[in-house]
């Protein structure tokens, strides 16, 4: 058992900018936060910052990657099937009553790796459908809401295999510290110019008001039509409740809806992604009117599957972001086995649920309306990396002018 702590005072920061910058927690306002065990040290200091701040009150939700692997090797065949909806349908109630939500990344990406993963997948689906209700609430930004990370040893293990425990304890907090930049003196400060810059780019591309976007690079060519009324997203946004907060710490994409049933040619995947897990590699898929028609992977093939398989919306897309391949995270030349991180260090895609607040108006818009202008529903949304430095972007008007948006990974203006 690694003996390594991270550091406390930027231990601290994290909680601080998690609480003020990623939640910005109001004054009154519970807070439903859910982390691995291992994450308590970040946990306490969340609640103490948290309570400073105002919080009414703050309950966490722990999970434990030994309890999880317990139910794979004992439980009963039904259990499978199962979920706890009681308590989904709670974190439910606590959003529609004005809660705010955390969560803090770090369980073992493959905690699950030697499991049957039929069960694995069953589970899966079981919990989706009963979060349903939860994740509404954060997926149409009803509340506001954040992820952070914390450096557990199972994940650590993953990400720096060769090292002993400490190390890869030690190198992974540093990691994360840098990439949710808490390590600068005024990591507040760090943020607001980070989000500034943010806000430059969607603002560029909402002004472009694009129909598509043609992605090129090696075995990708793919024409990502944009869904009607649109909007660009980057950093801080606002809630439905008038919170503006930071979804992601760390993040460095700009995003959007596409259009459902306006996706076509064939995609690349340019790093593995971590699922379920397994890990899912050199993902490659073929798309027509909107639909993934042929998926396929060097591993983890049967997951993929069984992902792209959920529901009818789970082989459209919900997502497309764009993200320089020089970021902060590309260049730390880590996979992370963790979509926080890895979706922040390329361009990438997400098969399953539209995010409502990425259309003009978003809040005022039924689900039906949503539908009609091309927004995805599913009970997924699953990011996977298709940029890198040989990715070429055009923004494709509706008259079929284009305009270079990414040239060899980087932004082109």
């Amino acid at each position: 058992m690694t003996t390594h702590s991270p550091d406390p005072v930027l231990l601290g920061r994290l909680a601080d900018v998690a609480v003020h910058v990623g939640l910005n927690l109001q004054p009154g306002q519970d807070l439903v936060l859910t982390a691995p065990v291992e994450a308590l040290p970040l946990v306490r200091q969340i609640a103490a910052s948290a309570y400073r701040a105002g919080a009414g009150v703050v309950t966490p939700l722990l999970s434990d990657d030994e309890i999880a692997r317990a139910r794979f090797q004992n439980a009963q065949e039904g259990s499978f099937d199962r979920a706890p909806d009681w308590l989904y349908a709670g974190m439910a109630q606590a959003f529609e009553n004005g809660a705010a939500r955390m969560a803090i990344a770090g369980a073992d990406p493959m905690a699950l790796a030697k499991e049957d993963p039929e069960k694995v997948s069953r589970a899966n689906k079981a919990n989706s459908m009963a979060y349903k209700p939860a994740l509404e609430k954060i997926s149409n930004f009803a509340i506001n809401w954040t992820i952070a990370a914390y450096p557990t040893v199972g994940w650590a293990r993953q990400v720096f295999p060769d090292l002993p425990e400490d190390e890869a304890v030690a190198r992974l907090a540093d990691a994360i510290f840098a990439a949710s930049r808490v390590k600068n003196d005024d990591p507040v400060a760090a943020w607001a110019e980070h989000n500034a810059a943010l806000r430059t780019r969607s603002a560029w591309l909402n002004d472009e008001r694009f129909d598509a976007l043609h992605f090129t690079g090696p075995g990708t060519d793919l024409m990502v039509g944009l869904a009607d009324d649109h909007e660009w997203h980057g950093g801080a946004s606002s809630a439905q409740n008038g919170v503006t907060c930071n979804p992601n710490i760390p993040t460095e994409e700009v995003f959007t809806t596409p259009h459902a049933h306006r996706v076509n040619g064939t995609v690349r995947a340019t790093k593995p992604l971590s699922y379920n897990g397994a890990l899912i590699e050199e993902i490659e898929m073929r798309f027509e009117n909107g639909r993934a028609v042929d998926a396929r992977s060097s591993s983890g093939e049967t997951v993929l599957h069984s992902m792209v398989d959920s529901d009818e919306g789970a082989r459209r897309l919900g997502e497309v972001a764009l993200v320089p391949h020089r970021s902060p995270i590309s260049d730390t030349g880590l996979l992370f086995y963790n979509t926080l991180f890895d979706e922040n260090a390329a361009c990438h895609i997400a098969m399953g649920q539209c995010y409502s607040k990425c259309f003009l108006d978003g809040a005022s818009l039924s689900a039906d309306e949503i539908a009609a202008k091309g927004g995805n529903t599913s009970m997924i949304h699953v990011d996977w990396m298709i940029g890198g430095p040989d990715t070429d972007i055009d923004g494709v008007r509706k008259d079929g002018t284009t305009v270079p948006v990414f040239r060899k990974g980087a932004w082109a203006n």
